[in-house]
């Protein structure tokens, strides 16, 4: 699901992303230039860019907990809230974006994130 509005773009409903998961949402339902992925980390929604800044792997598929995903293919973990790398061997951030959780639904706004929604 993809409606776009001046005032984002909702891309799923609350409760469409278990908690500890994430969904991919295309650059051609966004506009973006990369996909993204909304993640669900204990109640709080989070988006980043979905390409690992170091191994072009897709972070939507990476494991999720405690405010990170890790890239499943070297291990490189992100933080959600920022997309600044936590560890070797990421050294370069990936752009966060912000969550709106707004009548039911979950509305992504593209550009600097402002932390989570919940």
């Amino acid at each position: 699901m993809s409606t776009t509005s001046s005032t984002g773009i909702q891309v799923a409903r609350v409760g469409d992303i278990d908690d500890g998961e994430a969904l991919r949402v295309p650059p051609e339902a966004t506009g973006h230039d990369d996909a993204v992925a909304v993640f669900h980390d204990a109640g709080a929604y989070y988006a980043l860019d979905d390409t690992c800044s170091h191994g072009r792997a897709s972070l939507s598929e990476g494991w999720i907990e405690d405010g990170e995903v890790e890239c499943p293919l070297h291990s490189a973990r992100f933080c959600l809230e920022s997309g600044q790398p936590q560890c070797m061997p990421a050294t370069t951030a990936v752009r966060a974006h912000r969550v709106e959780v707004r009548d039911g639904g979950l509305w992504l706004h593209l550009g600097p994130g402002e932390g989570a929604a919940g």
